[in-house]
Order: C-alpha cells, then structure tokens, then sequence
C-alpha cells in the first residue's frame, strides 16, 4: 500500500540550499559594490554643501571677503562617516578633502575654488574622487 507522504526529502533541502547559497555569492558583491557608490555619493554631496557655506561666507563677513578655514566658522557638520578637512583658505580661494570611515585611505574626493589648485587639469569648483569604483 502506498502511504500519502507529506513533506520534502533531505536531497531537496540540500538542493534548495545550494542554489540560495549560489545566489547569495552573486548578490552579496554587487550590494558591496553599491554601497561603495553610496559612500563616494555622500562625500560628493557633503563638499558641494561645503561649496554652498563657503560662498555664503565669503560674502557675509563683512567686506573682507576671506573664505572660512574651520568647518566651525561655517556651522557645517558632515555626514555620518565622512570627514571633510579644509587644507587652505584664504582671499583668493580654498581647498577641500573629504574621506569616510569605511574607505580606504586612498579613497578620497576633493574640491577647490580659486588659486588653492591641487593638480593640473582639474576643474575649479569640480568635485573629484580618486579610485571611485
């Protein structure tokens, strides 16, 4: 007599465990990958809200037109992770850096307006990143 038997073998549980496991070793790369891009996002985004207190800055302290050389002087706060140094500043410009915490260290992106250029052929005002996979 055959017996109605309700349930999955160990060979199918085997089986559907292998497959979760294959398509988890495709996934887990490309989340890593897209969440290297949503660290470089928010360094980019947090030097051009850099850019924004330095114009409104160098236009309200009055008459001296100097750009700020402290996040301090300018009220900013940076995103979870990211750190933003100001490297100079002065009246004809200024130079940024921003790094995040779960980078690397050669993993950074940058900004400057006027003379504080850092390299030849960047773009004054251009927000920057090296090695930005």
């Amino acid at each position: 007599m055959l017996q109605n038997r309700k349930g999955f073998t160990l060979i199918e549980l085997l089986i559907v465990v292998v497959i979760i496991g294959i398509l988890a070793a495709i996934a887990i790369p490309k989340f890593s990958a897209t969440r290297e891009k949503a660290y470089f996002s928010a360094m980019k985004s947090d030097l051009k809200n850099l850019q924004t207190q330095q114009e409104i800055y160098y236009s309200s302290v009055a008459g001296n037109y100097n750009y700020a050389s402290s996040l301090t002087d300018l009220e900013f706060s940076a995103s979870s992770g990211v750190t933003i140094n100001i490297d100079a500043a002065n009246q004809t410009g200024w130079r940024a850096t921003a790094s995040h915490a779960a980078l690397a260290s050669n993993q950074k992106c940058y900004v400057y307006v006027g003379s504080e250029a850092t390299s030849a052929g960047v773009t004054a005002g251009l927000v920057t990143c090296t090695n930005e996979n």
